[in-house]
Formats: C-alpha cells, structure tokens, sequence
C-alpha cells in the first residue's frame, strides 16, 4: 500500500512563490494544491480540500492571510490542518495575531530559503502526527 502524501495547501498572491514552493514541496514528497487569494483558497476548503498543512502570506490583496486563516478556522473548514503563515511581515503584533489564532508556525520567507521552508513544514507535521 502506498503511503498517503501529506497534502499542503499554498497560498499566496505571488504567482512565482506559489510555483517555487509548489516545486520544492513536490519534490520532497507533497501533494501540492495552490491558491492565488485567500477567498480561492477558502473555496477550495470549502469544495472539501482537506490539507494536513496549510501556509499563506499575510499581505494579499482583498483578505490578508490572518483573515484568511481565521475564517477557515471559524467555518470548520480545517479540523486537522496545521496552518503556518509564510510571510515577510515580521512585525510582532502580526506574530501576536497569528499566535492567537492558534497557527502552528509562522515563517519570515525573507530569512529563510525554500528548502528551510519544507523543513520546517516537516517538523511541525512531525509534531502533530505523534
């Protein structure tokens, strides 16, 4: 029997940044599912994705990924999905909203390349899995 893939859920209105992380979590084992907003990325939770993991930038256009993240913790839309931000937003009261949301993690994408991004992903999977 095959294993399952963990399945992340990406989103983020740089198209580049999806493709790049799309790529490296593909290759290290991911099922990848992309959104480029974060009302795309509630429809897709609401048309039944069901990610393990879910990473969204907060600065987006129309609703911010807290908002985001937020609304798709609000609406049951992610039971069992860890959700991180991926952000280069390092501002403490960011970090504060975050953490008050209950995200799993939360990423500053300007001091981390994209292979300590998987990593990270992987230690936070690795954590609420055991």
């Amino acid at each position: 029997m095959e294993e399952r893939k963990p399945k992340v859920l990406l989103v983020d209105d740089d198209q580049f940044l999806l493709n790049m992380y799309g790529l490296k979590f593909t290759n290290s084992g991911f099922e990848v599912v992309t959104a480029d907003s974060g009302e795309a990325g509630l429809k897709k939770l609401k048309e039944g994705l069901n990610p393990d993991i879910v990473l969204a930038d907060i600065v987006m256009p129309l609703m911010d990924g807290l908002q985001f993240v937020q609304q798709a913790i609000s609406e049951h839309l992610v039971p069992a999905s860890r959700c991180i931000m991926l952000t280069n937003q390092g501002q403490s009261t960011d970090i504060d909203r975050a953490k008050e949301l209950g995200v799993g993690g939360y990423i500053v994408k300007a001091s981390t390349v994209p292979s300590e991004v998987v990593e990270e992903v992987k230690a936070i999977l690795a954590k609420t899995t055991k």
